[in-house]
C-alpha cells in the first residue's frame, strides 16, 4: 500500500507543478498586491480542491462529470472568470507608471482568498479529474473514498506548498517591483489568463 500511495502522490505531484490557471491567477495577485495577498489566494485555491474533494468522495462530482449541461455551465462560468482577471490584468498594466511604485503596489481588486476559490470551483476539470483519475490511484488497502479523501489531502498540501513557495519566490521586490517589470508581468499574465479562459470555454468533457 505505501508504495501504491507514493507513486499516487508522485502522479499527483506532477501534475502540480504543470502551469496552469492557478499558477497564473497567483502569479497576478502576489505581483500586483504582494506577498501576503498572493499567500492568500493560494489559501483560495486549496480550499477550492478541498470543496472538490468533498463533492467527489460524496459523488456529486460524478454527477456533474456525467452531465454535458451541468459540466457546460461549469465550464462557462470558469472561462467568463478567467477571462475577467485576465483583461483585469491587462488594465492594470496599462495604468503602471514610470516613477518608483509604493511597497505593495497597485492593489488588486477583491478578496484574494475569495479570486483563489472561485477559479478553482468553477473549474469542471477539477472534478473530471477527480472522479476519473483518483479512484485507479487510491491505494488498495483502504476504503474507496478513504483512499480518495487521502489523495485530496496531498493534492491540497502539494499545492498550497508549490504555490506558496512560488509566491514567496515572485515577490522578491529588487526585481518584481520595477515598474517596467510589473507591466511586463500584468500584461503576460492577463493574456495567459484570456488564454486559459478561451481554452476552458472550448474544451470538451
Amino acid at each position: 500500500m505505501l508504495v501504491q500511495f507514493l507513486a499516487a502522490a508522485g502522479v499527483l505531484a506532477v501534475l502540480t507543478v504543470v502551469p496552469g490557471p492557478d499558477m497564473a491567477v497567483t502569479t497576478k495577485r502576489a505581483i500586483a498586491s504582494g506577498r501576503q495577498d498572493g499567500l492568500r489566494t493560494v489559501g483560495g485555491i486549496t480550499a477550492g480542491l478541498l470543496v472538490w474533494g468533498v463533492l467527489t468522495v460524496a459523488g456529486l462530482a460524478a454527477v456533474l462529470a456525467a452531465s454535458a449541461v451541468a459540466y457546460t455551465v461549469v465550464k462557462l462560468a470558469g472561462a467568463a472568470y478567467l477571462v475577467f482577471l485576465g483583461v483585469q490584468a491587462l488594465w492594470q498594466s496599462r495604468r503602471g507608471g514610470s516613477g518608483a511604485l509604493p511597497v505593495a503596489g497597485p492593489a488588486a481588486t477583491g478578496s484574494p482568498w475569495r479570486t483563489g476559490l472561485v477559479s478553482n470551483v468553477l473549474n469542471p476539470k477539477i472534478a473530471v479529474f477527480y472522479t476519473g483519475l483518483l479512484p485507479t490511484l487510491a491505494p488498495a488497502g483502504l476504503a474507496p473514498q478513504a483512499g480518495m479523501a487521502l489523495l485530496v489531502l496531498v493534492h491540497a498540501v502539494l499545492t498550497f506548498v508549490w504555490l506558496g513557495g512560488y509566491v514567496l519566490l515572485a515577490t522578491a521586490r529588487a526585481f518584481f517591483e520595477r515598474p517596467a517589470v510589473r507591466r511586463a508581468l500584468d500584461r503576460v499574465t492577463g493574456v495567459v489568463l484570456v488564454g486559459f479562459g478561451v481554452k476552458v470555454a472550448t474544451a470538451q468533457p
